[in-house]
């Protein structure tokens, strides 16, 4: 048998779980971040893969709407190569950052590399302390995993949205300087613009980043179905059993192996327990078998994308459409369930969305209910 065993240096994973409602109401062009699951996107700021785990039944109701042409779920971000200094002239600074709402990331490697961001106006400048100590910046000290009492890593945040930021200031100066003279190597960014005419834009050629040659990338979903699936019978009613946290992991275990498309999850699966021991969470109401759907974006995506597809697949997956007879004359009617448990009060519909951060040291799964519960589980490590 092989000894495997982690590390005693290897940091350990947290996960918290969390069961909350969602409001009575959400305005999706003003949505509150300071509850679960939207706190949950707020805290993430870059992801690089998401995955959409929903029934078949509810994906047939979803799916038009995500692959219509000016879908919330189709997005698209661009690799470009700039300096920093090409991102603090007059024209970048006033267009995308003061005005306009875009993300950055740049390369490089967590701990080792000077790192860059750009989100919601902030610069943040993470910096190994030979360079920190050349800019002549002011920034705080941050953990590096390496000597406990000898400071190696440094971070530096500037809020170009200020009124003092801007060219000919002294403090905008200081940090013009730097990325002159010190910061001054050219970068592979990712560049994500927030603007509704943005997509359009790009792909036209009239965008003020086009003079850097960017590479436009589109984040489609990869579709893939599998059949047969084991699901372990969760009722709304019953959720205080997943507080367990052996449940709850099971739980969060199960919907991970929906994403890798494991044959473990199969009704049919004989595989010899001497190569795997996995087996279905019970939640105590036994199993069903279902058709699943799981679709996975790739990309650069920021928590507005998460906010956008969760609100759509919510809206359009819960709604069922029925059938009233007034005379003669059929007529459709949109149901919205708002309610708690379904039609049998036992079950109820549900769909799941992980997404995974760059880096991978922090990540989130959201597991919402017909109606407003609302699973959570936020990952760090």
């Amino acid at each position: 048998m092989l000894d495997i065993h982690r590390p005693s240096s290897a940091p350990d994973t947290k996960i918290f779980f969390s069961h909350s409602l969602l409001p009575s109401y959400i305005d999706p062009q003003n949505v509150s971040t300071k509850k679960k699951p939207f706190s949950a996107f707020a805290s993430q700021k870059y992801s690089h893969t998401v995955d959409l785990i929903l029934p078949e039944e509810i994906y047939e109701l979803v799916k038009n709407e995500l692959l219509r042409a000016d879908s919330p779920a189709l997005t698209q971000y661009a690799r470009v190569h700039m300096s920093l200094s090409e991102i603090l002239e007059a024209d970048f600074l006033n267009t995308y950052i003061k005005q306009g709402n875009i993300m950055m990331l740049s390369e490089g490697r967590a701990l080792l590399d000077d790192r860059f961001e750009l989100y919601n106006g902030v610069l943040r400048m993470e910096l190994t302390r030979p360079s920190y100590e050349r800019c002549g910046l002011q920034g705080v000290p941050v953990e590096d995993g390496g000597r406990k009492h000898q400071k190696q890593r440094w971070v530096v945040e500037y809020d170009l949205r200020e009124s003092s930021m801007k060219h000919g200031k002294k403090g905008f100066g200081r940090l013009e300087w730097a990325a002159r003279n010190v910061l001054d190597k050219s970068l592979t960014w990712l560049f994500y613009n927030a603007s509704p005419t943005s997509r359009e834009a790009l792909g036209e050629g009239r965008e003020l980043i086009e003079k850097h040659a960017p590479w436009v990338c589109d984040v489609l979903p990869e579709e893939r179905r599998l059949g047969g699936v084991m699901v372990p019978r969760v009722s709304v009613a019953g959720l205080k059993d997943v507080y367990d946290e052996d449940e709850a992991m099971g739980l969060l275990e199960w919907i991970h192996m929906l994403q890798l498309g494991s044959p473990r999850v199969e009704v049919g699966d004989d595989i010899n327990p001497h190569l795997s021991r996995y087996e279905v969470p019970d939640l105590g109401k036994g199993f069903e078998e279902k058709s699943m759907v799981t679709l996975r974006w790739r990309g650069f995506m920021g928590p507005a994308f998460m906010r956008d597809l969760f609100l759509l697949v919510r809206k359009e997956g819960f709604k069922r459409r029925e059938k009233k007879v007034n005379g003669t004359q059929d007529m459709d009617l949109d149901v919205d369930m708002e309610g708690g448990d379904g039609v049998n009060g036992e079950k109820s519909d549900w769909f799941a969305m992980s997404a995974q951060a760059f880096g991978g040291k922090n990540a989130w799964t959201v597991m919402q209910f017909e109606g407003r519960e609302t699973l959570v589980w936020e990952m760090e490590s």
